[in-house]
């Protein structure tokens, strides 16, 4: 937050507290600088100190909120209503330099630390900016009667995913808003079906309800970008019968700093980042955009990916470089792909431990994917790579393309065996196929990332939707905070 000192009159400005030994040793150094010219000193919780020079009373922490009074003692000098110079602690050369008085504590040490200031202290500063930035928030606020549940309340509006929501109180709001540099009022999509205009704040709101941190908000915004591209066509996969949903596959320095998981049980349970910024997607979609689940959405049988489905890819441990660098987007760039997917299916293969061996394994699992018989290059598949899979293709210098390559090879099938009637099984393509050799993929449908436990040899297929026109494009996005 940026400092507004034009409530301030010019001169010194002094901020202190009685509940801070470093505001005490310096009170010999208030009275001096009153000698030579006007202080204004304010105090955050005491209106009797210092005595001299008097104090002035900001145990409403107004002034030390709306000048971002990060510690006591801090000092200031102000010309014009504009802020020239400012000094936190004690540290006599600086107080100096911005007084411009020499000579200053001459009994005192020469530096001491100082104290949090009350104003940004954690069980203060929700209240504080709620009291002085409200105005910033523009969505329509909803009170409750005296013995309404909150969260009862959420679930009969129809605002929840079937779970307990946070109440998105204008607290929590202006929190979550912290997380990124972006305005409130920021556009930041038009949301499918309804085609509703969402800005930062909506995005904030529902952020809050599914549980996310501050700092998750940056990636849960590039999701929503993401999915309201035509390319990726979230009306399209809300209104088919498919089970299928949008994947979030993070790449980039943030998985860290988030904690996502990209190891063991990562499509699973217990971290918070993965479970929070899936659902918080979900339910923009679903409370701005108007997705609900037998209305818009379509979903014969849905897949418990649907209440969020986000995880991190594991780049370090990979032999690989990560999935955002297969579309452009440079390594150590903050990114996500969105990937319009079902749940996870398991494969296994304890036995291969050469890459040809383990491709044939890959590829019929592949081959599967909604039926053996369906073909013809419009689906996508997120191969996930485990750790043990993926040192068999390491030691033998595989990379990622030479992978694909053979997957795409292996998945050419004969017409003759997918034609409708073929195996006495009524389902597969058109008798035009008879006689030719029909791709399970198109060349790029096959996309690789590398996470999961280091411990058994198990890897991982999310199957997706009809890509291009009729269907849904993988779709990368970097995130910006």
């Amino acid at each position: 937050m940026e400092a507004d000192v034009s409530r301030l009159p010019d001169g010194l400005v002094a901020f202190v507290k009685r509940d801070c030994p470093t505001c005490e040793l310096v009170t010999p150094v208030l009275v001096q600088l009153a000698e030579t010219g006007p202080i204004a000193v304010f105090s955050q919780d005491d209106p009797s100190f210092p005595a001299a020079p008097p104090a002035i009373d900001d145990r409403e922490l107004t002034a030390s909120w709306h000048a971002n009074i990060e510690a006591v003692p801090t000092l200031l000098r102000i010309e014009g209503g504009v802020e020239r110079e400012r000094a936190l602690g004690w540290h006599r050369g600086e107080w100096e330099n911005v007084s411009g008085v020499q000579g200053l504590g001459p009994s005192l040490p020469d530096e001491r630390p100082g104290c949090g200031s009350l104003s940004v202290a954690p069980d203060r500063v929700d209240a504080l900016r709620a009291r002085f930035r409200a105005d910033t928030l523009q969505a329509r606020r909803i009170d409750l009667a005296a013995r309404e549940d909150e969260f009862e309340t959420m679930y009969e509006r129809g605002w929840s995913d079937g779970l307990p929501l946070i109440p998105p109180t204008a607290e929590r709001v202006l929190a979550m808003l912290e997380g990124t540099t972006r305005a409130p009022s920021d556009a930041v999509a038009v949301v499918p079906p309804n085609l509703v205009p969402c800005d930062v704040e909506k995005v904030a709101i529902n952020a809050v309800m599914a549980g996310c941190k501050p700092e998750y908000l940056p990636v849960v915004l590039a999701a929503v970008e993401a999915a309201c591209t035509d390319a990726f066509n979230i009306h399209g996969l809300l209104a088919t019968t498919m089970s299928v949903g949008p994947v979030i596959i993070v790449n980039g320095p943030i998985r860290k700093r988030l904690g996502m998981n990209s190891g063991i049980n990562v499509f699973g349970q217990g971290n918070r980042a993965n479970a929070t910024i899936g659902r918080a997607l979900q339910l923009v979609i679903r409370n701005v955009g108007g997705g609900e689940p037998g209305a818009v959405d379509r979903a014969t049988f849905g897949n418990p990916g649907k209440v969020g489905f986000c995880f991190a890819e594991d780049e370090e441990g990979s032999p690989w470089t990560p999935l955002s660098h297969d579309f452009g987007i440079a390594t150590g760039q903050d990114a996500l792909t969105l990937f319009p997917g079902e749940g996870p299916r398991t494969l296994t293969d304890q036995i291969s431990r050469e890459p040809e061996s383990l491709s044939r394994t890959f590829a019929v699992n592949l081959r599967a994917m909604y039926h053996p018989k369906l073909a013809g290059g419009a689906m996508e598949a997120v191969l996930a790579i485990g750790p043990e899979h993926s040192r068999i293709f390491r030691a033998a210098n595989w990379t990622k393309g030479d992978l694909i390559e053979r997957l795409c090879e292996l998945l050419i099938l004969p017409g003759d065996e997918i034609v409708r009637g073929a195996g006495g099984i009524a389902e597969g393509l058109p008798e035009f196929v008879r006689g030719k050799s029909i791709p399970k993929f198109r060349p790029d449908g096959i996309r690789i990332v590398h996470v999961g436990g280091g411990a058994g040899l198990f890897s991982a297929i999310l199957p997706g939707w009809l890509s291009g026109a009729s269907g849904s494009q993988t779709t990368p996005w970097e995130i910006q905070r």
